[in-house]
């Protein structure tokens, strides 16, 4: 059987669409937090079992008879959000799980500026340390944040965010799905690591060029600093963490962190892959 965690979230729940048009779906397993959330997944005879990242044994009981596992990263960070992933990978280990596909971050590295990817860098390895076989989506950021990253500059006509002359090689969130469906399908039995991006990289100069066109409004980018940024998430009434994590996710972009792409989304879909262009137009 194979078992997707976080199947009540986007990327989870756009992967199990599209997994259950190419096997039996009484062979996968939805697992969610809240499985009230997956009900409508039983009409389609998909098994929906709950499991909570904090609890290893509501895990144990979710992935009974699961030899596949896509394991979705948490959104939790810090010392909670590592032990919620471990919690993840020692119940699949505890089940007999043999093989993890887990969506970790691009060039997962415990250097990276960015809290989320320190996180799934030392989820790679305690993947690795438990003797499963495993395939690493490192996925750059989704095109679907850009409305947050932009704020109101519909607007204003102006996006301030401090990410310097970094780009971003944006990915769409259902294209990693479509992959992620075929990774689950595949049969090979090897390690694999993917740094899974859009086929270019921009600047947020770029992207206010791209805002521009769409709306037929002038659009500047304007590169406050990452203190003005942080003041800016603060009136917002943020909460600390997250504005530690979206603090972490400037600086790595300005340090063109997730600048890096490649042709391997494009490999795994037979397909070019939504281009940021085309994106921006259905928003």
């Amino acid at each position: 059987m194979i078992a997707i965690t976080g199947a009540s979230g986007k990327l989870g729940s756009l992967t199990i669409r599209i997994l259950k048009n190419h096997v039996d779906p009484e062979e996968i397993v939805a697992v969610a937090r809240s499985p009230e959330e997956c009900t409508d997944l039983n009409e389609y005879g998909i098994w929906v079992r709950g499991g909570d990242y904090n609890s290893k044994e509501s895990m144990i009981d979710a992935l009974q008879n699961v030899d596949k596992l896509l394991q979705i990263s948490t959104t939790a960070t810090g010392k909670k959000g590592i032990q919620q992933e471990r919690n993840v990978v020692n119940a699949a280990k505890y089940c007999g799980v043999k093989r993890i596909i887990y969506t970790s971050s691009l060039h997962a590295c415990r250097e990276s500026r960015f809290l989320a990817t320190q996180q799934a860098s030392a989820t790679e390895s305690f993947i690795k340390q438990s003797g499963f076989v495993y395939s690493f989506f490192r996925n750059s950021l989704y095109m679907e944040l850009i409305p947050n990253l932009v704020g109101n500059a519909s607007e204003t006509g102006v996006i301030r965010y401090p990410a310097g002359d970094g780009k971003v090689s944006f990915v769409n969130r259902k294209d990693i799905a479509k992959a992620l469906a075929s990774e689950l399908l595949n049969r090979h039995e090897e390690n694999r690591i993917y740094e899974i991006t859009g086929s270019c990289s921009y600047s947020f100069h770029d992207l206010a060029e791209l805002l521009a066109q769409k709306t037929g409004k002038n659009m500047l980018y304007e590169n406050i600093t990452p203190a003005e940024y942080k003041e800016l998430l603060n009136e917002q009434s943020v909460p600390t963490d997250t504005v530690d994590l979206l603090t972490s996710l400037a600086r790595a972009i300005r340090a063109n962190e997730f600048s890096h792409y490649c042709r391997t989304l494009q490999d795994l879909l037979n397909e070019k892959p939504v281009s940021l262009e085309t994106y921006l137009q259905s928003i």
